[in-house]
C-alpha cells in the first residue's frame, strides 16, 4: 500500500510540474531554469562533494561541493528571474533573499517574484525603482519561501520517506517504479536531478536513479540513431543530457517515454537487486550518477550494475526501435525549421 501511496502522489507531483511547464506563463523557461540551478548546486555537490571528497578524500574540493550543494535555493531565486528576464541585479537580489531555503521555495519565489519586479519597474519612477524593488522584492521572496517551506516539507518529503521505507518491503517493485518514473522525468522538463533533490531521495532509491539514468544515455543513443529524430549533434546531446533536446522530445513523447521506462524499470531491478546505496540527493544524472556511486559502494559491485545497467539499456533502445519504427514523428528539421544532416 505504501508503494502505491508514495507512486501515486508521485505521478500527482510529476502532472503538476508538466502542466506547470506547458500551461503556466514562461512555464518552460521556468523549468529549465531550475534544472540549471540543480546543475550548479545539487551537480557540484554530488562531484566534489560526494566523490572528490568522499572516495579521493580531498578535503578542499568537499568543502567546494558542500557549499554548492547549500545553496540551492539561492541558485533558483537568481535562475528563474534571469530566464524570464528580470534585470541581473534584481534577480541575485532575489535569490540571495532566499538564503536558507530548499530549492523548490527559492524557485517559487524567482517566479513569483519575477512578475513583481517587472510590475514595478513598469510603474515606479526610473532612479526610485531600484530602492522600491529593495523594500518590496527582497522581503517578500523571502516571505513566499518561507511559506513554501511546510508545504515542500508535507508533500515532497514525505513522498520521499514513502519511497524509502516501501523500498525495504518489495525492492524489485520499487525498482521498476522508480527506475521507469525517473528515467522518464529525465527526459522531461523537470530534471529527475532536481526532482530527486527534491524528493530528498537516498539509499536505494537514489542509487537506482543514479545508475537508470546513466543507462538510460546509451538507451537514448541508440533510440534517437535507429529513430533519425535528427543530427548527429542531437543524437550526442541527447545521450549527455536530454534537457538540451527537450523540445524534440516533447513532440515525440510517446515514443521517448515509453522507451525510456521500459529502460530505466530494467536497470532499476538490476540496482535493488544488488542492494547498491547513494546518500547523495540530486544525483540521477548520467555522469555524476556513475562517478558518486563509488562513494558508497565497493568498486567491483558498481561496475557490474553499471554495466549490467548499459546492456539492459542498450537492448531496450533497440525494442523501442522495434516498437515504434512505423511512428509517425516529427524531426529536429521540421520543429526548429532548419535544414538538417540526418544519421
Amino acid at each position: 500500500m505504501d508503494i502505491l501511496i508514495g507512486t501515486a502522489l508521485l505521478l500527482a507531483v510529476l502532472g503538476l510540474f508538466t502542466l506547470f511547464s506547458y500551461k503556466a506563463p514562461n512555464g518552460m523557461k521556468a523549468m529549465g531554469a531550475l534544472a540549471n540551478a540543480a546543475c550548479a548546486s545539487f551537480l557540484v555537490e554530488a562531484f566534489h562533494d560526494a566523490f572528490f571528497g568522499g572516495v579521493l578524500n580531498i578535503e578542499f574540493l568537499q568543502g567546494v561541493g558542500a557549499a554548492n550543494g547549500s545553496l540551492g535555493g539561492v541558485a533558483a531565486g537568481i535562475l528563474v528571474p534571469l530566464a524570464l528576464g528580470v534585470s541581473p541585479v534584481y534577480a541575485v537580489l532575489t535569490g540571495l533573499a532566499c538564503s536558507g531555503f530548499g530549492i523548490l521555495p527559492g524557485f517559487v519565489a524567482g517566479y513569483l517574484i519575477s512578475y513583481v519586479v517587472k510590475f514595478l519597474e513598469k510603474k515606479v519612477p526610473a532612479g526610485l525603482d531600484l530602492i522600491v524593488i529593495i523594500v518590496i522584492a527582497a522581503p517578500l521572496s523571502r516571505l513566499i519561501a518561507t511559506g513554501m517551506t511546510p508545504i515542500v516539507d508535507s508533500t515532497l518529503l514525505k513522498i520521499g520517506d514513502v519511497l524509502l521505507s516501501s523500498a525495504n518491503a518489495s525492492p524489485i517493485i520499487m525498482g521498476i517504479i522508480l527506475g521507469g518514473i525517473l528515467t522518464v522525468v529525465a527526459t522531461a522538463p523537470l530534471s529527475s536531478m532536481a526532482l530527486t533533490a527534491m524528493l530528498g531521495l537516498t539509499g536505494i532509491p537514489m542509487a537506482i536513479g543514479a545508475l537508470a539514468v546513466f543507462g538510460s544515455s546509451f538507451m537514448n543513443f541508440i533510440f534517437f540513431k535507429k529513430m533519425k529524430f535528427g543530427t548527429k549533434k542531437d543524437t550526442i546531446a541527447v545521450a549527455i543530457e536530454p534537457l538540451t533536446q527537450a523540445d524534440l522530445i516533447s513532440a515525440n513523447p510517446i515514443p521517448v517515454y515509453a522507451t525510456n521506462f521500459i529502460g530505466g524499470a530494467m536497470s532499476g531491478i538490476i540496482v535493488a537487486l544488488m542492494g547498491l546505496t547513494n546518500m547523495t540527493p540530486g544525483t540521477a544524472t548520467p555522469i555524476a550518477g556513475f562517478a558518486v556511486m563509488f562513494a558508497y559502494n565497493p568498486p567491483m559491485q558498481v561496475l557490474i550494475a553499471a554495466a549490467g545497467c548499459i546492456a539492459v539499456s542498450v537492448l531496450s533502445g533497440y525494442i523501442g526501435y522495434f516498437i515504434f519504427k512505423n511512428h509517425k514523428i516529427k524531426t529536429a528539421a521540421e520543429i526548429r525549421g532548419t535544414e538538417a544532416t540526418i544519421l
